[in-house]
């Protein structure tokens, strides 16, 4: 998983609440369990109108948000199902961090094991920086995790509180899968004198049927 240390991007306003991981990625792009090629699923729904032509009114169909790499959301992003497909067609796209009031608690989870950094904000707030955002390629945030700020376009700070064990994850970049590899010695340790010491269960676990 990718470090997140500092982030300077354009930020892209999604004003929308209760957006859930349907709307997110809709059903029909979970046949692959591959995290890359999602992005042509991301909103998938809001991005075309009912003739299938592209939403202009949709920021992904906006040249002023291309490659923009933090999200402004309305409140209770990424409800619904658990799909971690979710996070990741986000991150396909280049999305590293989303802004808003509040996230589903499980989405908000599936985010920090994917690299994004969902950053919890009072409303007065997110609506400042939805605000900016709406300004297209002049709304460049710097997002600072080891600080905890976000530097908005006129230089004001806003800053943010997270859980110091995520924290940490996410400037390490560790996953569940990272945080276990860093006690790979201790792993092999163990495993080497319990071989010695009850060889039988390696035995026992070496049997084909």
């Amino acid at each position: 998983m990718d470090k997140f240390t500092t982030l300077t991007a354009v930020a892209a306003p999604l004003p929308m609440i209760n957006v859930d991981t349907d709307m997110i990625i809709p059903k029909q792009f979970l046949k692959t369990v591959e995290r890359t090629g999602l992005a042509r699923g991301l909103f998938f729904e809001l991005r075309e109108d009912a003739n299938g032509k592209p939403n202009p009114d949709f920021f992904m169909n906006q040249p002023q948000y291309k490659g923009a790499q933090i999200l402004v959301a309305g409140d209770n992003f990424g409800c619904g199902s658990s799909r971690e497909h979710a996070p990741w067609a986000l991150l396909d796209q280049g999305i590293r961090c989303v802004i808003s009031t509040s996230f589903a608690d499980i989405f908000h989870n599936n985010c920090f094991q994917n690299g994004i950094l969902p950053i919890k904000l009072p409303q007065a707030d997110v609506d400042k920086l939805m605000d900016d955002a709406k300004r297209g390629q002049n709304a460049r945030f710097t997002v600072d995790l080891e600080k905890q700020e976000i530097t908005r376009p006129d230089g004001d700070v806003i800053k943010f509180e997270i859980d110091a064990f995520k924290k940490h994850c996410l400037l390490n970049g560790l996953d569940n899968i990272g945080l276990t590899l860093e006690k790979k010695a201790n792993i092999d340790d163990f495993e080497t004198r319990q071989r010695a010491s009850q060889p039988w269960r390696y035995a026992q676990a070496g049997r084909t049927a």
